[in-house]
């Protein structure tokens, strides 16, 4: 009697846990998404870096790219940290 009732506990778990499964397999838009975004963690700082970057290069006197490069680099660096701690998560 008891070994019956833990046998119909356990499959019932088993039930849940397989429609749980179901639900929460990935599909083609959720994995859309998800590249999306890791896609815009990596280039809003790079061009955010080389905007701001055109502008300190523009407040200077000449022909300067200095600060340019120098931002971008550091918000492909940003970037880069960014969707690694994404996809870590």
């Amino acid at each position: 009697m008891r070994s019956e009732h833990q046998l119909k506990e356990e499959v019932t778990k088993q039930i849940r846990r397989m429609k749980q499964a179901e639900r929460d397999q990935p599909t083609l838009l959720r994995q859309t998404v998800y590249l999306g975004t890791l896609g815009l963690l990596f280039v809003v700082p790079v061009i955010v870096g080389a905007y701001v970057g055109r502008w300190l290069d523009g407040l200077a006197a000449g022909y300067s790219m200095r600060w340019t490069l120098s931002l971008i680099v550091l918000g492909v660096g940003v970037g880069a940290v960014s969707v690694y701690l994404n996809v870590k998560e």
